[in-house]
């Protein structure tokens, strides 16, 4: 934005907000597509698997997945009920 803009209140234009906005909800598309469709899937095995041994719940599994160095990296994060206590402490 230059001096001039600012000076006389110039906005921005309606259809280059609307722009970006979709360029926005597109990238958010393309990452959610690009993710594996077996991620939920795994979640609830290893739910399965989990409460045989120790009680979490879904929300305690968190499954990602990403590229790194042009690797395919998957991240687990556990929260077990043991270490939510000694967080809430």
């Amino acid at each position: 934005m230059s001096l001039i803009d600012l000076l006389f209140g110039r906005k921005n234009k309606t259809a280059a907000v609307a722009r970006d906005r979709l360029q926005i909800i597109i990238a958010q598309e393309r990452a959610k597509e690009q993710a594996p469709d077996y991620l939920p899937t795994l979640q609830k095995e290893l739910l399965e698997v989990l409460s045989k041994y120790v009680h979490v719940s879904l929300e305690d599994i968190r499954i990602s997945q990403e590229k790194q160095n042009g690797l395919d990296v998957l991240e687990l994060n556990i929260t077990l009920p043991e270490q939510k206590k000694a967080e809430e402490a």
